[in-house]
């Protein structure tokens, strides 16, 4: 048997280093893309959500960038604790007065959460029972006995 080995030659090895440093430097380069300055990036963000042509997946679109470039900004220094916790009260004030409390125990951590920001929202839920009140979908209506047969 007759065994030879084969050897690149010299253009063969420059081909083979100018291609990883292709490869490399199209990987730096989508790696630069993803720290591009925020603003830049919602605006290219938004210029692709424009291509869009129905409407609801367009307005998710450009609510998904905005709120990714409203997460890099840096809160203002006029938001202290006091005003971000008045401010936590505020969407419970429009709610009648039941409403309205199981609104600020839920604002104050009773209950459960869950979600994200992130994720599109947070969903709090508090479970209150009230003790010999019975609810008025759960009563059965009265039933008419059946005639009498003739």
């Amino acid at each position: 048997m007759n065994t030879m080995q084969h050897q690149p030659s010299r253009p063969s090895w420059i081909v083979l280093t100018l291609l990883a440093a292709l490869a490399s430097s199209s990987a730096l380069a989508a790696g630069k893309s993803a720290t591009l300055d925020p603003k830049v990036r919602y605006q290219r963000e938004s210029a692709a959500c424009a291509g869009i042509r129905v409407f609801d997946d367009r307005a998710n679109c450009l609510s998904e960038a905005s709120t990714r470039f409203a997460g890099t900004q840096p809160s203002r220094a006029d938001e202290h604790p006091d005003i971000l916790a008045r401010n936590l009260f505020k969407r419970c004030e429009p709610l009648p007065d039941a409403e309205r409390k199981d609104c600020v125990a839920r604002m104050q951590g009773q209950g459960t959460a869950s979600g994200s920001v992130a994720g599109g929202g947070i969903y709090r839920e508090l479970v209150t029972r009230e003790v010999g009140v019975a609810p008025a979908a759960a009563q059965p209506e009265p039933v008419a006995p059946p005639a009498p047969a003739k």
